[in-house]
């Protein structure tokens, strides 16, 4: 089978297409034909050598970690009834035409979803579906969204809108700011303006209950003072390079309760629920993950260029059906 590997640490051009035998579900486990594989930010940046000190990663590996397929084969003890059914899961190394997930941690794709929209919600509907909910995130509650226009960004901007929240997105030009909007976003401002957060204070009325901070870096960090006395702070992304680096003693001074990125992991039993709901809430029409560039699995070095590049809207996502 195909796969697209990491020979070494380096730009994209290191992401490679390799030919592997495919593997054998052991017990306990189903072998995925996989239709499409997610991307995420994350994984351009472990490619290039960053985040050591938060993820075990050593070339040679097959990166990505979540697929939407068709079961083909399980494994002993298993049983038939996931064969020829349209599942996602998190796996390791999803940059491949076939993977191995338990069984346990399927995720059923409903009537109604396509398998490119599962791809696209098979980690970011997770992460953002259970960030609102640890957040308590309620209607009336002003809401600043940093990163608006990502995979999940995207997604947070039309949840927060759904639970009766106000939503000030933030994003990066026009386009993006026209996407959000599109998707429910009360106001938006741009991040490439010098006085994007007095622009934000403004559009707030004031201060923001929750920031949601996709971004991180110098970015995320001017967010904080916008937070509002007792608000919430998710500090959850790292695009830039780095997380935020936030002023705590302000926070506590404050009463701001600040979230981070141990936050936005969830137990294997949560992750299933949590995707499901997002994937009902997708089938229903009530959410709708948007996905910018569909990319072959054997150009998947093309897919980190473009998301390296901040040009697409949403999500990148892999094709790997033969």
């Amino acid at each position: 089978m195909l796969t697209a590997q990491v020979k070494e640490f380096g730009g994209p051009e290191v992401l490679v297409p390799v030919t592997v035998p495919d593997p054998e579900p052991g017990p306990g486990e189903v072998l995925i034909e996989v239709s499409h594989a997610d991307t995420i930010f994350l994984e351009t940046q472990l490619r290039a050598g960053w985040g050591g000190e938060y993820f075990t990663v050593t070339p040679p590996y097959v990166p990505g970690g979540g697929v939407a397929g068709t079961v083909r084969a399980v494994g002993a003890g298993t049983g038939e009834r996931w064969l020829g059914r349209r599942v996602a899961a998190f796996v390791d190394g999803s940059y491949a035409e076939r993977a191995l997930a338990p069984a346990d941690a399927l995720t059923p794709v409903p009537d109604g979803l396509d398998l490119p929209a599962a791809a696209a919600l098979v980690h970011d509907g997770v992460t953002a579906m259970g960030l609102l909910e640890r957040i308590a995130l309620t209607a009336g509650d002003r809401v600043l969204i940093l990163g608006a226009s990502g995979g999940m960004g995207t997604l947070l901007v039309q949840l927060a809108r759904a639970r009766g929240a106000r939503v000030v997105a933030a994003a990066r030009g026009e386009r993006k700011r026209a996407l959000v909007r599109r998707l429910g976003a009360d106001e938006t401002v741009d991040v490439t303006t010098a006085d994007w957060p007095e622009q934000a204070r403004a559009a707030l009325g004031g201060a923001a209950d929750v920031v949601l901070d996709g971004v991180g870096g110098p970015l995320g960090a001017a967010a904080l003072p916008l937070t509002a006395p007792g608000g919430r702070f998710s500090a959850h992304g790292a695009p830039t390079g780095a997380f935020a680096d936030l002023d705590r003693a302000d926070a506590a001074r404050r009463g701001v309760t600040l979230y981070g990125i141990a936050d936005a992991q969830f137990a294997a039993d949560e992750v299933v629920r949590l995707r499901t709901a997002a994937f009902a809430a997708a089938a229903a029409g009530r959410l709708t993950p948007v996905i910018g560039q569909r990319v072959p699995l054997a150009e998947a070095a093309r897919a980190h260029r473009l998301i390296e590049g901040r040009e697409v809207v949403g999500k990148v996502v892999l094709e790997a059906a033969r």
